[in-house]
C-alpha cells in the first residue's frame, strides 16, 4: 500500500469535504468527528463530485439527488444510490494527510 500527500490536517474545515486528485483519481477528504476520512469523489449514481455534498453524522450527502454515503465504509444510506463508493485507508502524520488509493477497503 503506498500513502501520498493529500492535504495538511490543518487545511481541513471540520464537516467539509476538501477534493483532491491522487494518482488520477478524484477524492473527497473530510475530517469530521475527530477523524479523517477518504472517499472516492464521485457519487455512483450520478457521476457527480460528493466534494460539493454536505457532511453530518459520518455520512456525506450527494448534491444533486440526496443520497447518503458512509464515510467509513462507502455505502449508500438509501435511494436513489444502490452502490456503494470506494473508500480509501488515511494516515495521519505531523500535519500532513496521507492517503493511499492504491488500495481500496
Amino acid at each position: 500500500m503506498t500513502f501520498v500527500r493529500a492535504c495538511g490536517l490543518s487545511e481541513l474545515t471540520e464537516d467539509t469535504p476538501k477534493r483532491v486528485e491522487l494518482d488520477g483519481t478524484p477524492v473527497s477528504v473530510v475530517r469530521t468527528e475527530g477523524e479523517v476520512f477518504a472517499i472516492n469523489d464521485i457519487c455512483s449514481h450520478a457521476n457527480v463530485s460528493l466534494s460539493e455534498g454536505e457532511v453530518e453524522d459520518c455520512m456525506i450527502e450527494c448534491w444533486l439527488h440526496g443520497s447518503s454515503f458512509d464515510l467509513r465504509t462507502g455505502k449508500p444510506s438509501g435511494l436513489p444510490a444502490t452502490r456503494p463508493v470506494p473508500v480509501y485507508p488515511v494516515k495521519i502524520e505531523g500535519d500532513d494527510v496521507l492517503v493511499s488509493v492504491t488500495q481500496e477497503s
